[in-house]
């Protein structure tokens, strides 16, 4: 497919709409491949994942579950999004952590490291969409307690959740964005 069509059929595939058939290991492997190769400026590379399958996943929704009921104060607490957390880890096939190893030397700003990131996370979109596998990034409160769940690397942290899996429904390809006119200035 040419990559603007590619760019204009991306779209976030929820959770819930993912059914039970399994992502092969080597399709995973290719979306990380592919997520190897965004920009980074002085090859800093700061991608780091981390892939959950399996009971890692049941683990990750009972640690977000659990995470949620500790910092949410009881009037703010809601059941729905508690039992949600839980269910968005049970039905992903695969579960990514996007986590961010910055620089020790700081040579670049942090917001480069993050940028890097987050272009190695779109070539992952793109790679699932050109597969034809689910995929949605999710960044909740609830990340800046992953260090509780795993070791990280001194400079590392996690920026977000990105859940894979294949799904049996269409998904709408109608988009809401404005006309790129609206947001450009051309300057001779």
């Amino acid at each position: 497919m040419k990559i603007n069509d590619i760019i204009k059929k991306r779209r976030s595939v929820f959770p819930p709409q993912y059914n039970d058939t399994p992502i092969s290991e080597a399709l995973i492997k290719t979306v990380l491949e592919n997520a190897n190769w965004a920009p980074t400026h002085r090859l800093t590379e700061p991608w780091r994942f981390k892939v959950l399958r399996g009971g890692a996943k049941d683990r990750l929704g009972t640690f977000l579950s659990n995470t949620y009921t500790d910092i949410t104060p009881d009037a703010s607490f809601s059941p729905f999004k508690h039992k949600k957390i839980i269910n968005n880890c049970k039905s992903a096939n695969v579960i990514i952590l996007i986590c961010m190893q910055r620089d020790l030397e700081e040579r670049i700003p942090e917001w480069e490291e993050i940028a890097s990131t987050a272009m190695a996370v779109q070539n992952m979109w793109l790679t699932c969409s050109e597969y034809g596998v689910g995929s949605y990034w999710s960044s909740p409160k609830l990340i800046e307690y992953m260090g509780d769940f795993l070791e990280f690397e001194e400079g590392e942290r996690c920026l977000g959740i990105f859940y894979m899996g294949n799904y049996d429904a269409e998904v709408e390809l109608d988009s809401k964005r404005e006309s790129i006119a609206n947001k450009v200035k051309w300057l001779d």
